[in-house]
């Protein structure tokens, strides 16, 4: 028990709980403040993010090997995936309000995005060491590029057309419809293909950023002892 509590990932765990009970006292204060439920649902936004970890966590966790239960778990961690970085994207709602300050709202919003992007970069880190034990780090860095840029095109999906991670099970036609038009006639949708190159490029700047200072912490520990 001890070990555990002293693990660098019940620590990080322990942290991204606090950060969560955070940014949901700060929702609250809001609306005992305001009245209004305006930004409560960054509570269901930031609960989605979380899914992603807890399906690696799962994987690591119960050290599951068998390439279709693997495969699957993967597949729904991709689905979900892109919910981290979304609340990035609710930086939208941002405007001046008659009754909370505007740098209050802004603390609110970052504060989710924040909880929520690191979520999701944990749990891209623990999708990398479990492709690990099956491929070169050339490729695994390739997947993860891809993973990012495929996030921040289910951010483009979520924000302006509206779909969710759960609309592969209530309307994939519609969904794939809305996925295909655009891979045929590129040049029609420039805002899709614009929003996923530059939000990709920058999640792939701050994860691999994240990435590199993980590592060099690590080694400096290692350096210590």
């Amino acid at each position: 028990m001890k070990n555990i509590m002293e693990s660098s990932r019940f620590k990080v765990n322990l942290l991204l709980v606090f950060m969560t009970l955070f940014c949901f006292s700060l929702s609250l204060f809001r609306f005992y403040i305001s009245e209004t439920k305006v930004f409560f649902f960054l509570n269901w936004n930031l609960f989605l993010a979380w899914i992603p970890l807890l399906l690696s966590s799962i994987i690591l966790a119960f050290n599951i090997k068998g390439k279709i239960s693997l495969a699957l778990i993967i597949v729904v961690w991709i689905l979900f995936f892109p919910n981290s970085p979304y609340i990035l994207t609710d930086l939208f709602h941002l405007k001046a309000r008659n009754t909370i300050p505007i740098w209050y709202d802004l603390i609110v919003i970052l504060s989710y995005a924040w909880t929520g992007l690191v979520c999701g970069f944990i749990s891209l880190g623990d999708i990398e060491k479990l492709l690990s034990g099956y491929t070169k780090d050339k490729i695994i860095n390739a997947v993860v590029v891809l993973f990012l840029f495929m996030s921040s095109f289910g951010v483009y999906l979520g924000r302006f057309l509206r779909w969710n991670s759960w609309d592969v099970l209530n309307n994939p036609f519609g969904l794939f419809n809305d996925i295909v038009l655009r891979f045929i006639y590129p040049l029609e949708y420039t805002k899709t293909w614009g929003v996923t190159l530059l939000m990709g490029i920058m999640l792939n700047f701050m994860y691999f950023t994240f990435k590199l200072i993980k590592n060099t912490n690590e080694k400096q520990i290692l350096l210590e002892k």
